[in-house]
């Protein structure tokens, strides 16, 4: 679906009229490159606090990527990156003001900013765990500030014996497929598992299944995790089928017809990928529907179907999954959930419900995952343009786009490009995490 003010806002004519009438202005996103995906390019600043904990880790990091790192001072567009653990009085806060009030008017078009922090509930001492807890707001409002460039902050949080882990996260946030993902936090623990990959092609050789993947975002997702080397098991209604055909020998992937709902498909999908190898990498629970109608009006069969699929079907496969050990040492389980599960939205009580549970299966699961070697995590997608948002009256349709920092509804692939980071072999230390993947919708913002 087109955005046709996004479009008009960046051609030469009507952009200075935009200007000249104080509309919204939203910038292209850069997005990745799918003939040379995971490049990362471009300047970075590094600074950091008196007493950070994760500056050398991360200056080797930027090392070792064909990121530039630049000096304070140097005339560069950049993407700024702070280190501020050692913040851990109100005092020590005007570190973090310096550095971004001096440099953030150095920030590059749909550049990015991350700030790297302590898990406040890792650390013992209260004042420093409490100052921490600050950096979320600090985030949030800088997020505000730059998304009229095209531009994300984001917060990583380093929980206990997380250190190891920050990689994957900070090249995930610096790179182009991190385009719509903004003010959020990821909070990198001790790996499950030895994280090591390969950044350009990192599920070479591995199987993922996807639900849902005939269409919309659970066939970008498919077609992400295709491009990182896996092969796909499609799943989605027997209805589907010829549309799931072909999506899957597009990409080099596998058909299987079922309706998860059904007495028994738990089993079958098991089955089938028992059929397949003696291990899956990954499963991503992406079929979902929406029954919408105001609670008083709302029949049980709407609210019943729904969540069968939302929901029900998910526990029943994972709980098919975790009796065998397909995907222990290394497997991802990732929900999608939706921001109506955080913020909640007229009408949709059956699917608020359904899609918080999902985070709720997120949250419960994180420990016993780990404990085998796997992880579990989930996006919560805002207004993507898809054929179920193209539905929407034409007034909602455009306060969904621009009620956001970026202005602009995301892409199936954003919500993609996000789930690939998930299930990469270098995210290891990468669970119990929900991410929005909304732009920074103002919704339950």
């Amino acid at each position: 679906m087109t955005d046709r003010y996004l479009e008009l806002a960046n051609t030469n004519l009507t952009k200075s009229l935009f200007d000249g009438l104080g509309l919204p202005t939203p910038v292209r996103l850069k997005r990745e490159d799918n003939a040379d995906p995971h490049q990362l390019t471009g300047n970075v600043l590094l600074g950091s606090s008196q007493g950070a904990g994760f500056s050398g880790e991360i200056t080797s990091i930027l090392s070792s990527t064909p990121l530039a790192m630049v000096n304070a001072g140097d005339d560069n567009k950049v993407s700024l990156v702070f280190d501020a653990s050692g913040i851990s009085s109100a005092d020590e806060s005007i570190q973090l003001y310096e550095f971004f009030n001096q440099n953030l008017k150095l920030l590059a078009q749909c550049g990015r900013v991350i700030v790297i922090g302590h898990r406040p509930e890792s650390l013992s001492n209260t004042t420093h765990a409490t100052l921490q807890r600050g950096l979320v707001g600090f985030v949030k409002s800088v997020a505000k500030e730059i998304g009229r460039k095209g531009a994300t902050a984001n917060l990583i949080y380093v929980d206990k014996g997380g250190k190891a882990a920050i990689e994957a996260p900070l090249r995930f946030l610096l790179s182009a497929g991190s385009a719509f993902m903004n003010a959020q936090v990821l909070t990198a623990g001790k790996p499950v598992t030895d994280g090591a990959g390969d950044w350009t092609r990192p599920l070479e050789g591995k199987i993922a299944l996807v639900t849902g993947a005939a269409r919309g975002i659970g066939l970008a997702i498919s077609q992400v995790l295709a491009r990182d080397g896996a092969t796909v098991i499609g799943v989605d209604v027997p209805q589907a089928e010829t549309e799931l055909k072909a999506a899957m020998d597009s990409i080099g992937g596998l058909c299987l017809p079922l309706d998860i709902t059904s007495d028994g498909a738990a089993e079958i999908l098991v089955n089938f990928c028992q059929e397949q190898g003696s291990s899956l990498h990954s499963i991503i629970h992406n079929a979902g529907i929406t029954r919408d109608k105001m609670l008083s009006r709302m029949t049980n069969v709407q609210w019943d179907l729904l969540m069968q699929v939302n929901l029900g079907a998910a526990q029943r496969i994972n709980d098919a999954l975790m009796a065998t050990d397909l995907l222990d040492n290394g497997g991802k389980i990732i929900g999608v959930a939706s921001i109506s599960g955080i913020a909640g939205n007229v009408g949709q009580t059956n699917y608020g419900f359904s899609k918080s549970a999902v985070i709720g299966m997120v949250d419960s699961l994180a420990k016993p995952c780990a404990k085998r070697g796997i992880t579990i995590n989930a996006v919560a997608p805002g207004f993507i343009e898809t054929q179920m948002t193209a539905a929407i009256p034409f007034v909602t349709r455009q306060m969904g786009r621009r009620l956001s920092s970026l202005s602009q509804g995301g892409l199936p692939v954003d919500v993609a490009e996000v789930i690939g980071f998930f299930v990469s072999p270098q995210a290891a230390g990468i669970n119990g995490n929900t991410v929005r993947v909304c732009g920074q919708s103002l919704l339950g913002a």
